[in-house]
């Protein structure tokens, strides 16, 4: 995966990473969409010399894509987001995904916006959740801020910072069990998710 990534980022450059994250933030078509391992991916590949990215232009975009996807989901929540939950699941949209989003908010309250930038689905489905709920907006776009500026900061700049760690030699064997190791990381919450589900239902 991550060597299509780095192609794909090379070849299209910013673009094509800030069309991704706006996508993943709030369109649900964006769900499935490698938002972690695209920024950690697009970090590294900026600290390479013959890079075209500047990272600074990088996270600054990825930033206000994320946080401009938010507010498209919290409007699409706010305005037909219960009607989501009378819609028949179809290859592209699974209730299951909304009523994942639903227990967070639930369980989380307004921090979820923040929570859920770093959980993959969730991601997508949280600032709809948001809309169905509600929430003030000025306290949406508070946490809607202070979660992007975390994820694109923090995962775009970690794969900068070991890209310019490592020696040329060195970057095919530590980058791809790194990305591994990030999509597991994301993952696990919706795994733990999942077993508990699983063991109170029994």
């Amino acid at each position: 995966m991550h060597f299509d990534l780095r192609e794909l980022i090379n070849s299209y450059g910013y673009w094509f990473v800030w069309a991704i994250i706006f996508a993943e933030s709030g369109l649900l078509i964006g769900f499935f969409l490698p938002g972690d391992s695209l920024l950690f991916t697009a970090g590294f590949v900026a600290s390479l010399p013959q890079s075209s990215l500047n990272i600074w232009v990088l996270i600054f975009g990825s930033f206000v894509c994320a946080v401009l996807g938010d507010n498209v989901g919290y409007a699409s929540g706010y305005r037909v987001g219960r009607r989501l939950f009378q819609k028949e699941d179809s290859w592209l949209f699974k209730k299951k995904n909304l009523e994942k989003a639903q227990d967070f908010y639930e369980k989380y309250g307004n921090k979820t916006i923040v929570i859920a930038r770093f959980t993959p689905v969730v991601r997508t489905f949280a600032p709809i959740v948001a809309g169905i709920a509600a929430m003030q907006y000025r306290t949406f776009m508070f946490y809607n801020l202070i979660g992007g500026f975390i994820w694109t900061f923090g995962l775009t700049l970690l794969g900068f910072f070991l890209g310019k760690s490592l020696k040329p030699e060195q970057v095919d064997k530590y980058l791809l069990p790194i990305i591994g190791l990030i999509i597991v990381i994301s993952l696990l919450p919706t795994i733990i998710h999942i077993i508990k589900e699983k063991q109170t239902s029994k």
